[in-house]
């Protein structure tokens, strides 16, 4: 069998590729070695509660909007409200003018810092209006330009001069956020306050930009949580007449012959192949011995050397429970995505004693006692001090559980390498339990007193459990570290039509792995980009 293109990976990338692929008439067929489609978009349910398996809103950014509106997709959406505390304070944000109050918030909770907290503000307040130019329009990639002549002059020239002034002011924030703000402050704590809930070595023009994305996020309505734009694609998809693999991902494949071989044994031949997986597997899955071009069998190994040793950005660990009370108890709170911080002494004030000397022990016994001790001690501290992502689907969405109950989901920023080593020494069941527990607490114990004697189920999972699902290094959720010596992909807005090409002829690679930083949106739009050049290839 034979199809004008190929898709690897079942997530929003991919779905989104197959789509327009399928939209222009040609045969594609999608390959995704997880019972069901949607990555790192998922909802699932227990005992009629349903929880949102990956992203907690979905941001449009210019991007989901219009690539709905070209594919004809329609979604029911909530404007989906963030709201952010510390120990007794919550605030919500409504609108730009939410920025003033949170300036406030902040001063309650640090007056010594008045003054430079208004200096951070102020370059808040900057990006956020750099977030309006860069997503003011509706994306131009998801118009047609050829004929939407009023587009063009009214929208897409203007507001190009904007953009391009933009990304150069945007080049003198590429400084990580958490060095960025001792520009400002030596108060570490208020540091921490602000940025802990960001990824490791995230540029500041990303990290202060977030509080215009917070104001953009949204929920489907009707009860399918954030996997109904997966389902709709994936529907698309089929009624367009391609065809949707699950359980059944792929073993290798061969650029000079052109066909992959599914895990399920069966070869199936290409014109064009669109990898939306990580990166590294696109080049672990070539068979280099049976390749007779050795100048591409040079370029593939030096490329899996490349990325090799390249780590994936922050995974994270997240606690399901189901609570016996009413999405009104929290509303009373917070809303339905919710940025909590227990205490303003920040992580800073955690003690890595503990945590050192676990990760720097060989051989470990699982029966040293003592040792573990030292890391429940860390891990205890470290969710204390941390920032919490907390959502509840039913607040958005009231049919995602039954009358008087509310499924919450509880997520931290965790470090791939230490879920490992626990794992390694035999202790993550444990671990596991003590985490779960240990959210509950911090929880009852703070901002929703009473919680802990409602709980009636919890469930969790770890980077290794997103490892292992989506085959994602390291368990990352957006894409490449941050911190690597060196960013393999291209991360300058300007070239993003570059980020799907790949070294390996008619072989174009999308999602969250093929640009930086990366997220939804970049994930549809280098998905409609990769599926652009697939179809143009085909074509000639």
């Amino acid at each position: 069998m034979k199809y004008d293109t190929i898709v690897v990976g079942g997530g929003i990338a991919g779905l989104t590729a197959a789509a327009y692929v399928a939209k222009a008439g040609q045969s594609v067929a999608l390959f995704e070695r997880q019972e069901k489609v949607g990555g790192l978009i998922q909802t699932f349910h227990r005992n009629k509660v349903y929880f949102d398996g990956g992203l907690r809103s979905l941001e449009n950014s210019g991007t989901v909007f219009p690539m709905l509106k070209q594919l004809g997709i329609e979604i029911d959406w909530v404007k989906s409200r963030t709201s952010i505390g510390v120990g007794d304070s919550v605030m919500v944000l409504e609108s730009h003018e939410s920025i003033n109050e949170y300036e406030d918030f902040l001063i309650k909770e640090f007056p010594e810092n008045k003054q430079e907290i208004k200096n951070i503000i102020g370059e808040v307040r900057k990006s956020m209006d750099y977030m309006d130019i860069l997503y003011g329009i509706d994306n131009p990639t998801f118009m047609d330009l050829k004929n939407d002549k009023e587009y063009v002059r009214k929208k897409l020239f203007p507001w190009m001069f904007k953009f391009l002034m933009t990304l150069r002011k945007l080049k003198k924030l590429k400084t990580p956020i958490d060095e960025y703000l001792q520009r400002f402050t030596d108060n570490q704590a208020l540091i921490d306050v602000i940025g802990q809930h960001f990824f490791q070595k995230t540029p500041a023009s990303f990290a202060l930009s977030y509080f215009s994305l917070y104001l953009d996020y949204y929920y489907p309505k009707g009860g399918g949580g954030t996997a109904t734009i997966i389902n709709k694609l994936a529907d698309f998809i089929k009624k367009h007449g391609g065809k949707i693999n699950v359980s059944n991902g792929i073993a290798e494949y061969n650029p000079e012959e052109k066909y992959v071989i599914c895990e399920s044994g069966e070869k199936v031949f290409y014109n064009t192949l669109i990898w939306a997986g990580d990166l590294k597997q696109l080049y672990n899955r070539v068979p280099t011995d049976k390749l007779r071009n050795k100048k591409l069998t040079g370029k593939i190994l030096k490329q899996r050397s490349y990325l090799k040793d390249l780590r994936g950005g922050d995974s994270v660990f997240t606690v399901y429970m189901t609570v016996d009370l009413g999405p009104k108890f929290f509303a009373e709170k917070c809303t339905g995505h919710f940025f909590y911080t227990p205490s303003k002494k920040g992580l800073s004030a955690v003690s890595t004693e503990g945590l050192d000397e676990f990760m720097s022990a060989q051989n470990i016994d699982a029966n040293n006692q003592e040792l573990k001790q030292k890391l429940i001690d860390y891990l205890n501290e470290f969710c204390d001090y941390n920032t919490l992502e907390v959502a509840a689907p039913a607040m958005r969405d009231p049919s995602m559980a039954p009358e008087g109950k509310t499924g919450l989901i509880v997520s931290l920023l965790f470090d791939y390498m230490l879920a490992k080593k626990i794992d390694e020494v035999g202790w993550s069941d444990e671990i596991k339990k003590l985490l779960e527990e240990r959210f509950i607490k911090v929880l009852d114990e703070s901002i929703f007193p009473g919680l802990k004697d409602k709980v009636s189920h919890t469930f969790s999972s770890s980077p290794l459990t997103i490892e292992k699902r989506t085959q994602s290094t390291e368990g990352g959720i957006t894409g490449w570290a941050f911190n690597n010596p060196y960013m393999p992909v291209v991360d300058k807005m300007l070239t993003v039509a570059k980020s799907v090409n790949t070294i390996i002829p008619d072989v174009f690679q999308c999602g969250q792995w093929s640009y930086s930083p990366s997220g939804m949106p970049i994930s549809i739009l280098t998905g409609k980009l990769a599926s652009d050049k697939a179809i143009k290839r085909n074509k000639s």
